[in-house]
């Protein structure tokens, strides 16, 4: 018998411990944690570690990063209970897998971008996460790209983010198939703090997809 296929849920950018109870209350798989203090939502260490140790069990904190040197990551995963790193910047795969944690590398997406060549140069990523290119901006734009550029054959799973809400992710779903989808300002009331409302609304219409 064939499993049903169920589309995951991470809700990225989470700044508080109302916010990350909200998601995991509501069905989330995944919090993500921002690291890159030119982020409206970014953490510090100590609020990400509160964050952490109050969150539901069996949800998986992510941490995400854009160019970090070392030893900040390394001070983040002693002190914070995180159990999946994320990419954002020009990591090569070597520096993404030195922390013994599996890892999601964004991409980000245009015309130009061969994933197939991606998954390659990833090729110890557990995921690829795709957002839309904003020149300038690694990530968290709030835009949508074209998501029939995405092939239909790749041989890593593919979490698709970039602009999706509770009215666009049912057919965003439809079209691309993806392991699981990546929220964030699509469930806010403004950057940096999110909507409870909005949260069931976009994991309700993921769980129909």
């Amino acid at each position: 018998m064939e499993h049903l296929k169920r589309t995951r849920v991470k809700i990225c950018g989470i700044t508080s411990i109302e916010d990350a109870n909200a998601a995991a209350v509501a069905g989330a798989d995944a919090i993500g944690l921002v690291f890159y203090e030119a982020s409206p939502r970014y953490v510090s260490i100590n609020l990400a570690k509160q964050i952490t140790d109050n969150i539901s069990p069996l949800i998986n904190c992510v941490g995400l990063f854009v160019d970090a040197d070392d030893a900040y990551i390394n001070k983040v995963i002693k002190e914070v209970a995180i159990d999946t790193l994320q990419f954002h910047g020009q990591e090569t795969e070597q520096a993404c897998a030195l922390f013994n944690r599996p890892y999601i590398k964004a991409v980000r997406m245009n015309e130009s971008i061969c994933l197939h060549d991606e998954v390659e140069k990833y090729s110890s990523a557990k995921a690829l996460l795709l957002d839309a290119y904003v020149k300038g901006v690694p990530g968290g734009t709030g835009k949508a790209f074209d998501w029939s550029i995405i092939p239909n054959n790749l041989s890593k799973p593919i979490i698709l983010a970039g602009g999706l809400d509770g009215n666009n992710v049912k057919n965003a779903i439809y079209q691309v198939h993806p392991y699981a989808v990546d929220v964030s300002g699509g469930v806010e009331k403004k950057k940096g703090i999110k909507d409870p409302v909005k949260i069931k609304k976009f994991i309700s219409e993921t769980m129909n997809a």
